[in-house]
């Protein structure tokens, strides 16, 4: 009986999926991928399980990862400090050899070999390749309204433009292409971005289906800290007034607001730390984050 019963959850699970997969086959999902699921090992094959997946089923996911922890590990290790301000890594040219020896070697080999061990075909990307990041230096201004001078961030910068022919064609194949955040500039230089908006502005490039950010929280939650499954555009930035959305989830907000107000169809701030989040967000009725949609 247990035997039995087994196979008709398993039925039930599928035929809850299917017309998700209908709907989404042949669309573009960009998915960020960060937090414990980069770090815990069974979230690190569980992620890579579900990228493969969604290709199998006819759709195409594009990866993209920070790094910032293992980063910081390896700047450790050499005896290198650095600074942050607003939470933003202070990178001068030594730094940012070792942002890209990690982010663009070390992190993202290993996501590429994870995916590849599950059964897909991953290609390692940075924004150098095929020039298609391409970057400009981000000139921030402190959040001290004493303090009105623009501070120097070296190698930190921001998205210019994103020339889609890579992806285009990795997209049109077999391949999972996993990105790691590092643009280069019109001075030759490398620039190392926040991995979420790297993300957002692909999913805006591509007019993405979905864009799926994933975080160390169950989603947007409000006041009393219960989930918010499902927001509008108006709604969220309603929320950031009135401060039930802060700290750092503000700018992670505004990237999915701006790439909503770009061209994607919707976006997702999920729990990373919950097994299979992302086909769990895609494939069934409930999810295990919040939905952004326009309105």
């Amino acid at each position: 009986m247990m035997q039995k019963r087994t196979a008709h959850q398993i039925a039930d699970v599928l035929i809850e999926a299917l017309p998700y997969i209908q709907r989404f086959k042949g669309k573009t999902i960009v998915v960020k991928f960060g937090g414990n699921a980069m770090v815990d090992e069974e979230l690190k094959h569980s992620f890579a399980r579900d990228i493969v997946l969604m290709k199998l089923v006819g759709l195409n996911p594009i990866v993209v990862h920070g790094g910032g922890p293992q980063i910081g590990q390896l700047l450790e290790k050499l005896g290198k400090t650095t600074g942050f301000v607003d939470g933003m890594r202070i990178t001068d040219s030594e730094t940012m050899d070792v942002v890209e020896m990690v982010l663009g070697g070390l992190v993202n080999k290993e996501i590429v070999n994870l995916i590849n061990m599950h059964g897909g075909k991953a290609v390692g990307l940075t924004g150098k390749d095929g020039n298609f990041i391409r970057a400009k230096k981000l000139h921030l201004t402190p959040r001290d309204k004493l303090a009105p001078e623009i501070i120097d961030l070296g190698h930190v910068g921001e998205v210019s433009s994103i020339d889609p022919a890579v992806l285009d064609m990795l997209g049109a194949s077999d391949f999972i292409p996993v990105i790691a955040p590092i643009g280069v500039g019109e001075d030759g230089h490398s620039y190392n971005i926040n991995a979420d908006l790297v993300a957002g502005k692909i999913a805006e490039q591509l007019k993405a289906e979905k864009l799926i950010l994933l975080t160390n929280i169950p989603g947007i939650l409000d006041k009393q800290g219960a989930l918010l499954t499902g927001l509008s555009i108006k709604k969220t930035e309603e929320l950031i007034s009135d401060g039930t959305i802060s700290g750092g989830m503000i700018p992670k907000t505004r990237c999915a607001t701006d790439a909503i107000k770009g061209g994607v169809t919707s976006v997702h701030i999920i729990d990373g730390r919950v097994d299979h989040a992302v086909l769990l967000e895609l494939f069934t009725d409930q999810g295990v984050g919040t939905l952004l949609l326009k309105g």
